[in-house]
C-alpha cells in the first residue's frame, strides 16, 4: 500500500527510484569470553581486509571525481589500517583477555584516541585520532557482519535517504546516480538544500521521520516541487510523477532560451541577476544558467575544504579564478563567514549554547583570534582585484563602528600592497551583508558609508522572528512573506537608494517565485540566488509591469498584517505563478 508523505519543498524536480538509506547502523555489541583466540583473529583479519578493499575503493572514486589531494584523507585511513603496533595491541588483547575481536577493538583504539587527543601541542597527531576513530567504526562494522553507507560509491539510480545531509555527504553524490533525495530535518534555506539546487537534484527536506519509515531498495516518487514524497507508488502514481518530471523538463528547455537574454520586465526595466556560488567551480554553473554576476561567492568552503587556514597565494589562486571566469561581470565575495553551523576542525571555537548568536563570521575577523585569518583573505582579494570587476562585502555586521574596523582594514592592507608595488583595481565597492535586524533599521546610517548593500533573507528572517531556521517545531514562524520582513526589507532598499548606493538580496528568498514580485515593486536592484534559479526567475520577470508591482508591494507593506494576506495579494495581482 503507497504511503505519501509530505515535507519542504528545496529543490525542484521529480524523480522515481530506489532509496537508499545514509543512515549510521547499529554498532553496538556485547563483550564475550572466547576459547578459540585463533578464531578471533582470523575474523579480525578479514574484517581488516574487507575495510582495506572498501577504503581503496573509496580512494579511488574520490581521486576520479574529487582530485589527488582531496583523496589523501584516504590514505592516512589505509595506514591506520596496517599499522604493526596497533593490530599487534589488538591480537595481543585478544589473547591475553580471551576476549572477542569486537572488544579488543575498541579498547586499543580507544587507548590510542585518547592519547593522541590528549596532545594539545600538536595538531597532526590530533588528526590521526579522527582517523584511528573512522578506521575503527569501519572495521567493527565489518566484524558485526553490517554495512557502512558510502554515498560515494552509489553505482545506480537511488533516492537518497538521511536524517541531514552534511557538505561532505553531499560532495560525493554522484548526479548520475543521485535522483533525489530526502530528509528528516532542514528547510529551503539549509546548506543540504542549497547545494541540492546547485547540484540539480530535486530535494525534498523536514519530513521528520522519513528514516524510519523507508527501508533499504523501497520504490520511492519525490516532486521536489511541492514537496511529496510517495512510498511505495502504484504503476498509476509511478505514471503521474514521469508525466511531471516531463512537464518541469519542458519548462526548464523553454526557460534555456533566456539564457543570453537581459532581465527585463514586461515594461523594459532591468534588473540584474545574480547566482551564488561556493566553489570557483560553480562559475559554470553561474555562465550556463546565464547570471549576470556573482552576488555572494561563500568563501568560507574554502576554509572547510581545507586541512588548514588556507595561504594568501592558494586564496588568491581561488579568487583569480572566479573573477577571470565570469569576464568582467561583478563578482561580490564574502568574507569569511565561519562559525554558527560551519566549524572548522584545525580553529579551535568555543562551545557556545547559541552559537547562530554568538563568536562568528566579522566578529572572529575582528577579533584578536582572527585578525591574521582577515587579514591575509583581504591581502588575496585585493591582489585578484585586477583580474575583474570585485566586490567585497563583510558579513554578520551589526554595527556601524564594526563596518569602520573592517573597513580600516581593508585599507590598512590596500597601502601595504600598493607600497610593495602589487597593482590593486581603484574600483573595488565595499559594502555589507544585511542579516541583523539592527543594520536594516539602521540601513540610514550604514547607507552614507558603504557602497551597497546585500540583504541576507536567511538569517535575517531568523533572527527576526527569533526561530531557528534548522528548527522543525518552529518552523511555521521562518516566514519570507510576513509584513515585518517586508518592512525591514524595503527599509534597507530606501535607505541605500536616498544615498544613491544600490541594494541586492543573496538569501534564497530572492529567487522565490512569490517573492520576486514584491522585490521588484520595492525595486531592489540585484537578485543573487542559486543559480539553477536564474533562468525561472527570469522567465517569471519578463511577464512583470513595474508600475502593477509597485501598486502590490504597497499595498503589501501597508493593508497586511499576516503571511498568508500577502501570498493572496501575490497572487491576485500575477496569477501565472500560483
Amino acid at each position: 500500500m503507497s504511503e505519501v508523505l509530505k515535507g519542504i519543498a528545496a529543490s525542484d524536480g521529480v524523480a522515481v527510484a530506489k532509496a537508499y538509506l545514509l543512515v549510521q547502523p547499529d554498532l553496538s555489541f556485547e563483550t564475550v569470553t572466547v576459547e578459540n583466540t585463533d578464531n578471533e583473529e582470523a575474523r579480525l583479519d578479514a574484517a581488516l581486509a574487507a575495510s582495506q578493499g572498501e577504503l581503496q575503493a573509496i580512494r579511488d572514486k574520490a581521486v576520479s571525481s574529487l582530485g589527488e589531494e582531496a583523496a589523501s584523507v584516504f590514505d592516512a585511513h589505509l595506514m591506520v589500517l596496517s599499522d604493526p603496533e596497533m593490530i599487534g595491541q589488538i591480537k595481543e588483547t585478544i589473547r591475553a583477555k580471551k576476549t572477542n575481536a569486537e572488544h579488543a577493538l575498541k579498547e586499543v583504539t580507544d587507548m590510542f584516541i585518547t592519547l593522541f587527543e590528549n596532545m594539545d601541542d600538536n595538531p597532526y597527531m590530533q588528526e590521526r585520532a579522527a582517523d584511528i576513530r573512522d578506521v575503527a567504526k569501519r572495521v567493527l562494522a565489518n566484524l558485526l557482519g553490517v554495512k557502512l553507507p558510502s554515498p560515494a560509491m552509489i553505482n545506480e539510480e537511488v533516492v537518497v535517504i538521511a536524517h541531514d545531509l552534511t557538505p561532505s555527504d553531499t560532495a560525493q553524490l554522484d548526479r548520475k546516480f543521485v535522483k533525489a533525495f530526502i530528509t528528516n530535518i532542514g528547510g529551503r534555506t539549509s546548506h543540504s538544500a542549497i547545494m541540492a539546487r546547485t547540484l540539480e537534484i530535486p530535494a525534498v527536506l523536514g519530513t521528520n521521520n522519513i528514516t524510519e519509515l523507508v527501508k533499504d531498495g523501497q520504490l520511492l516518487a519525490v516532486n521536489g516541487i511541492t514537496g511529496e514524497v510517495v512510498i511505495e507508488p502504484s504503476e498509476e502514481t509511478q505514471e503521474e510523477f514521469h508525466k511531471a518530471g516531463e512537464a518541469y523538463k519542458a519548462l526548464k528547455a523553454e526557460w534555456e532560451q533566456l539564457k543570453d537574454a537581459k532581465t527585463e520586465t514586461a515594461d523594459g526595466k532591468h534588473f540584474e541577476l545574480a547566482a551564488n556560488i561556493g566553489t570557483p567551480k560553480d562559475v559554470v554553473g553561474a555562465n550556463d544558467n546565464g547570471a549576470e554576476a556573482i552576488g555572494l561567492y561563500r568563501t568560507e568552503f574554502l576554509y572547510m575544504d581545507s586541512q588548514d587556514f588556507p595561504t594568501e597565494d592558494e586564496q588568491y589562486e581561488a579568487y583569480k579564478a572566479v573573477l577571470e571566469g565570469m569576464n568582467g561581470k561583478p563578482v561580490v565575495v564574502r568574507t569569511m563567514d565561519i562559525g554558527g553551523d560551519k566549524e572548522l576542525p584545525y580553529f579551535d571555537l568555543p562551545k557556545e549554547m547559541n552559537p547562530f548568536l554568538g563568536y562568528r563570521a566579522l566578529r572572529i575577523s575582528l577579533s584578536e583570534k582572527g585578525d591574521g585569518m582577515f587579514r591575509t583573505q583581504i591581502r588575496a582579494l585585493l591582489r585578484a582585484s585586477v583580474h575583474g570587476k570585485l566586490r567585497i562585502m563583510f558579513p554578520m555586521v551589526a554595527l556601524l563602528t564594526e563596518f569602520r574596523a573592517a573597513k580600516k582594514v581593508f585599507d590598512e592592507e590596500k597601502a601595504n600592497l600598493l607600497n610593495e608595488g602589487v597593482s590593486v583595481a581603484d574600483d573595488i565597492q565595499v559594502g555589507i551583508m544585511i542579516e541583523i535586524p539592527a543594520a536594516a533599521m539602521l540601513a540610514d546610517q550604514f547607507a552614507k558609508e558603504v557602497d551597497f548593500f546585500s540583504i541576507g533573507t536567511n538569517d535575517l528572517i531568523q533572527y527576526t522572528m527569533a526561530a531557528d531556521r534548522m528548527n522543525e517545531q518552529v518552523s511555521y514562524l521562518y516566514q519570507p512573506y510576513n509584513p515585518s520582513i517586508l518592512r525591514l526589507i524595503n527599509n534597507v532598499i530606501k535607505a541605500a537608494h536616498a544615498e544613491g548606493k544600490w541594494a541586492g538580496m543573496c538569501g534564497e528568498m530572492a529567487g522565490d517565485q512569490i517573492a520576486v514580485p514584491l522585490l521588484v515593486g520595492m525595486g531592489l536592484d540585484e537578485f543573487s540566488m542559486s543559480a539553477t534559479s536564474v533562468l525561472k526567475t527570469r522567465s517569471l520577470m519578463k511577464k512583470l509591469d513595474t508600475k502593477q508591482m509597485e501598486e502590490l508591494a504597497n499595498k503589501a507593506l501597508t493593508e497586511t498584517s499576516t503571511m498568508e494576506e500577502v501570498v493572496a495579494l501575490v497572487n491576485e495581482y500575477v496569477p501565472e505563478i500560483q
